[in-house]
Parts: structure tokens; sequence; C-alpha cells
């Protein structure tokens, strides 16, 4: 079979296109790799001997070619306006093509009354994807060590970890997004995966101090948190991410900080060794491994 991935270039956070078209060529599966430009991330992906071809999630004509002959497909859109579109041209163009299996990256909490935006159209674009009867099957990660990075990132050269969390017993689901890559992969390739089949990914399950601690010890150096009121964070954040991330960003957060009456309770889940193979990275590995990504 040849697997078609989307977002096969990676993006800001998790990466977990580019981490899928990898672990399938490491085990000879032939991918069909779609970027959007095609530049040095283009090469590096040719290089692992994927077929890149240049599409476009709000193109109907582009997808249409990326699935052409194709009968398992990987489908991350990134956080930003647009994916109700691109699900429903998606599932139009898989549907035509003939796909018996499409994996989608999504939200751990996807219903109509989640608490972000995001999350709620996730659930639509679920619903869709099944309606079109593809093999629609949902991956639903929690939030990524890369994003934390992301966040401790902003004021961590001070020596301060600031975060709109509340206070230090905050807690959080994590997971390195190379897991989440691990368990879509194995998702793509298993012999036998029920039509609406979810697979919840968590690696682990921490507070804001349990956080903090992992980033002093893996960085070498004192780190000091600080809870940043919402708005201000937000404020902060459109500058360097779009309304869209920032909307969602700022309810998961207000979410975690203050859960509501009918807030689940997170705990490490068995699927990331199940169908990645091997145990979940800890936090603080992930801190040590990418100590050079974080401010010096």
């Amino acid at each position: 079979m040849t697997v078609l991935v989307t977002g096969a270039a990676g993006g800001q956070q998790g990466k977990t296109g580019r981490r899928v078209t990898e672990l399938l060529r490491a085990r000879d599966i032939p991918v069909r790799a779609m970027v959007r430009t095609d530049d040095d991330r283009a090469e590096y992906l040719r290089g692992l001997g994927a077929e890149v071809v240049v599409g476009d999630f709000l193109d109907h004509g582009s997808l249409r070619r990326a699935v052409d002959g194709i009968s398992t497909v990987y489908f991350a859109y990134p956080v930003q306006e647009g994916l109700l579109e691109a699900t429903v041209n998606m599932a139009v163009a898989a549907r035509d093509a003939g796909v018996t299996r499409l994996v989608d990256m999504v939200m751990l909490v996807s219903t109509p009354d989640a608490p972000t935006p995001r999350m709620r159209e996730n659930y639509l674009s679920e619903q869709v994807f099944e309606w079109a009867g593809v093999g629609a099957a949902h991956v639903r990660a929690a939030v990524f060590f890369e994003n934390v990075r992301s966040l401790a990132n902003a004021a961590l050269a001070s020596g301060v970890f600031m975060a709109p969390f509340g206070g230090e017993d905050t807690v959080l689901p994590l997971v390195a997004g190379e897991d989440v890559a691990r368990v879509a992969a194995g998702v793509l390739t298993a012999a036998e995966v029920p039509e609406g089949s979810s697979f919840h990914v968590i690696g682990e399950v921490l507070t804001v101090k349990e956080i903090v601690a992992a980033l002093a010890h893996g960085l070498g150096r004192d780190v000091v948190y600080r809870d940043v009121p919402g708005a201000a964070w937000a404020e902060a954040a459109r500058t360097r991410l779009n309304p869209h991330a920032v909307a969602h960003l700022s309810k998961l957060w207000a979410n975690f900080r203050e859960p509501g009456p009918r807030q689940v309770e997170f705990a490490v889940t068995d699927t990331i060794q199940a169908l990645g193979g091997r145990a979940p990275k800890r936090f603080d590995e992930f801190v040590v491994e990418e100590k050079a990504g974080f401010a010096a």
C-alpha cells in the first residue's frame, strides 16, 4: 500500500506528519508526502524515499490529485482557520478515490460542547469523515511537549517559566509529538481498524510544579514559575500565533486552570506502548534531549 501523509514537511509543534513519514519509510512502506511548498524539507522527504506532491487542503483539485491511487491517508490539519473546509475537500476526494482507511490527528477532547472552538470543530470534522465511509479512525492527542517548550521559551532565558496555568498544582495531560506519530503509524498499518475507532494518547500527567522541576533539572539551572493572567497571555501570543490558535489555546489553558464540573480525570493510556511499540517518553527526557531547543 501507499500511504498519503499530509503535513509531511512538519509544522511548528509536534511535526507528526514528518515523523509518520520517517516511521513508515523506515519500514519500507511507500509514502506519498503532501507538502505546501517544494523546498528543502521536501528534498529531505525525497531523501527518505517518499514521493512528494504539492497540495493545499483548501484546493479540492490538488487533493484529488494527491489522493489518486491511494487507499490510506494520514490527515493532520494545523491549528488555524479552515479545518471544516479542508475536511470536506479531503472527505470527498478520499471517498471518490476509494480510500479505505483515513487516520486523523485531533484534540484529546472532541465533543459538541468541548471547551475550545477547535475541539468543537474537530467533532464536526470527525462526523464528516465517518459519513464519507473512508474508514475513519481518530488519534486523540494530549498537549504536546513541544507546546510546553514554546510556552517556556517566552521568558525562560531569565529563568522564569511564565504560563497562564494558575497555581502550581494545576494538572496537564501531556505527550511527545514523536509518540503521537508512532501511534498514528501503528493505526495506519494495523491489520484491522474498525471504522470510527478512537485512540487516546496521553504519555504523562504532570502538575505545573513537576513541569518546572523537569525544566530546572534538564536544563541545569534554576527555573521559577510565574502565573500569567489569561488575557495578558493571549495579548502577547497574538504577536506569534494566528487568531484561531490563540482562541483555542486561551480556552484550553483556562479549562486546565479552572476545570468545569464535567472535567475528566486524566490518566496515562497504554496506546503508545500497544501501537507505538514502546513506553511513552517522559517530559524530563524530552527536556534533556531537546535542550538546544530551549531558550539559552
